[in-house]
């Protein structure tokens, strides 16, 4: 029942199948498997010679000598006691097998508490989780072992503030206490939850159903890649007739995979730079599988896409690969209708409006909040002639625009586009012409100055705040990304990371190797501050606010001994990553 609500491969009528796809899924053991086959296989036996004695449908056994006496002859055993013995024995091996999917019927001792830990755990029972009988019944056996496991922390005071305040969050306890009741090990990872990052603890009390995935048989499995995501997600898309429906069974989808990356960054199963790839292939395969499921909802009313159709650019974060858990998304759509001035269908649309509308509709698809949430915030202001231009432009408006009207930071933003869903043959078109876009605006007489003078409004509207500020301020993320889609922009090249984009710069001679060098480990060392920090919630800027899980988890991550030390080691690469940038700028022109 808990595995087949998840996966639609362990729905099934029989028993004895159902045991054989949850033993293939890496439920249960094969041994298990086999035993509790045979055992089952016996019992029904029984049970149809217990029916056709008594003659109705039963599965009582016997209360009298005689009864089981008939019973035991009717299931070909001449010796009763034997035959009573065995299955009292087959009743035990089950009752073994199973009982560790049960929780125990009593409670185990409360833990000693200090006084100040006794005054919150003894406010728990007014909170709204624990309002109903029944989750104060299975909450009352959980309360002792998870008080346990908050006390065995390196901080016991800081471990039950984070349980305190995830409790205060839950709406109802009745599901999830049964979850935790069912696999203890659920509440270890609570536990660490809550002591390296208590936002993200807070995120868990709003969609405490995360959990379910984690019983899963591949939580821990390697990641599946982009591919297998979107397929995993169409498939799941298309077992539900209703739109809304839809948008939100995609929504707990994400919910559940994005919590996978963030729990395996905690744990240090992958670093900043994996969990970046695997919120992108995310971020990708959410927004590859909805458009056909847009596209087909607003055809039905419309009509189909006019003309070859469009493709949806990913730009800024998403376009380079290097999203993080708090990441919004930079998206372009760009269409050609070949000449088609209108959609054929119920409602005919002009082409414009049908791809304006159209790309609302996917931004709301993704955007909206519903009883599940939203997937993304979606940020538009890429798209030509940003705000004032149209949510959706043709693919000859698109390149018009570039080559005669974009200033250089829209070039510098186009060195990241990336296709990421809608019609193939529009995508190649696209990036043909961004390739030759670059190549014919490298080497531009500006360039280095309009990058100066963007770089000095960037740094008059955010000057960073606070040593652990990593993004804003000079030296730090933003001004090396800046100078890395110069590179690119000045070589001509197409890459869109920061790594490979440096690489082109050095290689055209807009940096020496040294300087590439130097904003190349200052880069990777921000860029895993970042990327941890912004799991960890709080946008934190100073050390101090930082509690000890949270410390930990961060030094770990840029493999440095104190926090002391990481203060410093950025600061002090800041200082040289400003120094080379300000080389290879001119002073801004800007009064």
């Amino acid at each position: 029942l808990i595995a087949g609500g998840r996966d639609p491969d362990l729905r099934m009528r029989d028993t004895v199948g159902g045991l054989a796809a949850l033993a293939g899924k890496g439920w249960v053991p094969e041994v298990v498997c086999t035993a509790l086959t045979d055992h089952y296989r016996y019992h029904r036996e029984v049970e149809h010679r217990l029916q056709m004695v008594n003659d109705a449908q039963t599965q009582l056994l016997p209360t009298s000598d005689e009864g089981f006496d008939r019973l035991a002859r009717f299931m070909g055993q001449g010796d009763t006691a034997a035959w009573k013995r065995g299955l009292m024995e087959r009743l035990q091996a089950v009752a073994e097998l199973t009982e560790d999917f049960f929780a125990p019927s009593e409670a185990a001792e409360r833990p000693v508490l200090s006084d100040q830990q006794r005054g919150i755990v003894g406010g728990w029972r007014a909170y709204p989780a624990l309002r109903s009988q029944r989750a104060q019944e299975i909450f009352t056996r959980l309360e002792p072992e998870i008080l346990t496991r908050l006390l065995r922390t390196k901080l016991p005071d800081e471990a039950v503030v984070g349980f305190d305040r995830f409790l205060a969050g839950l709406p109802a306890g009745v599901q999830l206490f049964s979850l935790f009741e069912a696999n203890p090990s659920l509440i270890d990872l609570l536990v660490d939850i809550l002591t390296t990052a208590p936002t993200l603890g807070e995120y868990l009390a709003r969609n405490a159903g995360v959990f379910d995935a984690v019983i899963g048989g591949d939580f821990f499995a390697p990641w599946p890649g982009k591919g297998a995501l979107e397929a995993d997600l169409a498939g799941r898309m298309a077992l539900i007739d209703d739109y809304e429906r839809r948008l939100d069974a995609a929504r707990v989808w994400h919910k559940e995979w994005h919590f996978r990356i963030g729990v395996h960054h905690l744990r240090g199963l992958i670093d900043a730079f994996e969990a970046a790839t695997q919120y992108t292939q995310l971020a990708d395969a959410a927004i590859a599988a909805l458009w056909p499921v847009v596209s087909g909802e607003f055809a039905r009313k419309h009509g189909p896409q006019p003309g070859r159709g469009a493709v949806v650019l990913g730009m800024g974060s998403l376009g380079a690969g290097r999203l993080n858990a708090s990441s919004d998304l930079d998206l372009i759509v760009i269409y050609d209708a070949a000449g088609q001035e209108a959609s054929d269908g119920p409602r005919p649309l002009a082409a414009r409006p049908y791809y304006a509308r159209l790309t609302q509709a996917l931004v709301t698809a993704l955007s909206a909040p519903m009883p599940q949430g939203r997937l993304y915030e979606v940020d538009m202001r890429l798209r030509p002639s940003g705000r004032q231009g149209p949510v959706a432009t043709s693919l000859d408006s698109f390149r018009t625009y570039q080559q005669t009207e974009a200033w250089t930071w829209e070039h510098l933003a186009l060195t990241r586009a990336r296709p990421v869903a809608g019609a193939a043959d529009v995508a190649a078109d696209v990036e043909a012409f961004r390739t030759e876009l670059l190549a014919a605006k490298a080497g531009g007489a500006a360039v280095a100055q309009d990058v100066a003078d963007m770089r000095a409004r960037l740094r008059a509207a955010k000057p960073g705040d606070g040593v652990l500020d990593v993004k804003n301020g000079a030296g730090r993320l933003q001004d090396i990304e800046l100078i890395a889609q110069m590179g690119a922009l000045q070589a001509a090249s197409s890459a869109r990371r920061v790594e490979p984009q440096l690489m082109a710069g050095r290689r055209a001679g807009v940096l020496d190797t040294m300087q590439e060098e130097a904003l190349l480990a200052a880069y990777r060392l921000m860029w895993r501050v970042q990327c941890a920090l912004r799991l960890l919630g709080d946008r934190v800027s100073e050390p101090e606010a930082l509690g000890e899980g949270a410390q930990v988890f961060l030094l770990r991550e840029t493999g440095i001994e104190t926090l002391d030390g990481l203060c410093a080691r950025i600061g002090d690469m800041a200082g040289v990553a400003e120094g080379i940038v300000n080389t290879l700028l001119p002073p801004p022109s800007l009064g």
